[in-house]
């Protein structure tokens, strides 16, 4: 099915136009997608959708639009298409070389900043920086961080890389191609080290929405069967890079909790209050835990 372009091409017209078609394709917010691509072509803001709906559209921008609302017709995330998803009121690059930042990741932010926010310097690292969302942001917000950004994906990487560039921090963030679940660093080097790792496990994979399985990177989201693989190997590592008295803290699957938890406990003598920290939908989404 085309779009059925309207006979008067204005703001309005357009976006029900685009808003039917997305409708029909069966994807996520028909109206907000193409909301979005209206914006981004036309360079207005949400509030000039409402102020100038009458607005004559050239046939030349309908022509880009168009293209954009075709790509979402497919399934294409919204993220990809404009290039771009705001993570912590900041906006941040994405592509289909890195996962597209989630706002439950945002509380992982919070849990830093609870507990760094008076620290003066310290070293972080973000493992499996992906868009580099989450390393950007602790050194945003927290000016006295110097940290490490690391991935094994090339084209991952390079996004993360000019993230942190444009977000002003690239002299306090360094950026490390590598494999984190291998023995990267020295031990006592970082006195926090935040992850969203890969947690999927196959059974879960195989049940996720079309527009993730088939645009976002499967390596991102799958270590192996279980989905735990990555997890139990980074509190064991972790145990090792973090300084005494660091703090570690890893986004995860919402039924993995009690197994992680017996993961820290298999070395009583190298952790200390090891907790689950839930979303705000309820469920349990990081575990953290403080290096003795």
């Amino acid at each position: 099915m085309a779009v059925q372009k309207p006979a008067q091409l204005t703001i309005q017209t357009i976006l029900t136009a685009f808003s039917g078609y997305l409708s029909g394709k069966a994807v996520d917010s028909p109206r907000l997608s193409a909301e979005l691509v209206l914006r981004k072509i036309l360079g207005i803001s949400r509030l000039d959708i409402l102020i100038h709906s009458h607005r004559e559209v050239s046939h030349e921008a309908y022509a880009e639009m168009e293209k954009l609302i075709l790509r979402r017709g497919t399934g294409e995330p919204a993220a990809y298409i404009m290039g771009e998803r705001e993570f912590y009121g900041r906006p941040f690059q994405v592509n289909p070389h890195t996962l597209i930042p989630r706002p439950e990741t945002e509380h992982l932010i919070e849990a830093v900043l609870e507990r760094f926010a008076h620290k003066g310097p310290f070293r972080f690292a973000d493992l499996g920086t992906g868009s580099g969302c989450i390393a950007t942001t602790i050194a945003a917000e927290l000016p006295e961080a110097y940290g490490v950004a690391v991935d094994l994906s090339e084209g991952a990487l390079a996004t993360a890389k000019q993230n942190i560039k444009d977000n002003g921090v690239a002299s306090r963030v360094t950026c490390i191609r590598a494999d984190f679940t291998t023995p990267l660093f020295k031990n006592n080097t970082f006195d926090l080290i935040a992850t969203n790792p890969p947690y999927v496990s196959q059974s879960e994979y195989i049940k996720l929405d079309p527009e993730v399985q088939q645009f976002e990177p499967a390596s991102a989201l799958v270590p192996g069967t279980s989905g735990l693989e990555h997890g139990t190997l980074l509190i064991e590592l972790a145990s090792k890079w973090l300084n005494p008295s660091g703090f570690f803290i890893m986004e995860m699957g919402f039924w993995q909790g009690p197994d992680l938890l017996k993961e820290f406990d298999k070395n009583p003598t190298k952790w200390a209050e090891t907790a689950i920290i839930k979303d705000l939908s309820g469920h349990d989404r990081f575990v953290c835990g403080y290096k003795v």
